[in-house]
């Protein structure tokens, strides 16, 4: 008889900071990408890698700097910041994995402990209202570098029900592509709710994004959502 064991893989990212001082962000958000590791990413991967070649790029996708033309990206066009950003979109609508994010406006929340509480809230709702899917697997394991101790700690403590539970903290940023998309859906999912909330772009966005390519890459990633 084969036991076949089921595991999950859980990439997060987040966009923003827990603090409240002017040079604070307006907004706060964590996004998950869900994959099941039974759905081989080989192809797919192999896809993306040989196409990011061919863009002279082999390197983590880090689209905050990307779309801001900062770092290493600053050697790039524009035309090929968006097509390694279209790169990674691409990979993401075609492989087999759920995604989701959580963003919190700041503006009604006072100080940092409000915040780690709604957040811890948020969160908490995200594994109760889809624990039935979360028990379907045998491990489920949380790859988030704790860029943020404290939102690591909250994931710790929501996703410490399930005794398979396992976060891994340090990982190559490079090779785990999903965590790639994971920091790709911080940055589309605040861009939208900042259309739909009436919040002013940033200079880099509104020159990286139209807001067509964004309702066009949203509607690609719709069926996707958990």
């Amino acid at each position: 008889m084969v036991i076949i064991i089921r595991k999950l893989n859980v990439f997060i990212d987040e966009t923003g900071d827990l603090g409240f001082s002017k040079k604070s962000s307006d907004l706060y958000g964590v996004s998950f990408a869900f994959h099941d590791s039974a759905n081989l990413l080989n192809k797919h991967v192999t896809y993306l890698n040989t196409k990011l070649k061919k863009l002279g790029f082999n390197n983590m996708i880090h689209c905050a700097l990307l779309i801001a033309n900062r770092d290493e990206y600053h050697v790039f066009d524009i035309d090929t910041r968006k097509n390694i950003f279209k790169t990674l979109f691409n990979f993401s609508r075609k492989i087999d994995a759920k995604y989701k994010t959580i963003m919190i406006n700041k503006k009604y929340i006072n100080n940092s402990k409000t915040l780690k509480d709604k957040l811890g809230i948020e969160i908490k709702q995200l594994v109760e209202n889809n624990k039935s899917f979360f028990d379907k697997y045998d491990k489920i394991t949380i790859y988030y570098d704790n860029g943020q101790e404290s939102l690591g700690k909250i994931l710790d403590k929501e996703f410490s029900i399930f005794n398979s539970y396992k976060h891994i903290i340090e990982f190559d940023h490079k090779k785990y592509k999903l965590f790639q998309v994971a920091d790709m859906l911080t940055v589309i999912d605040k861009y939208d709710y900042k259309y739909k909330n009436k919040i002013q772009f940033s200079k880099a966005e509104k020159y990286f994004f139209s807001n067509d390519e964004i309702r066009k890459i949203l509607k690609g990633l719709s069926k996707k959502r958990f």
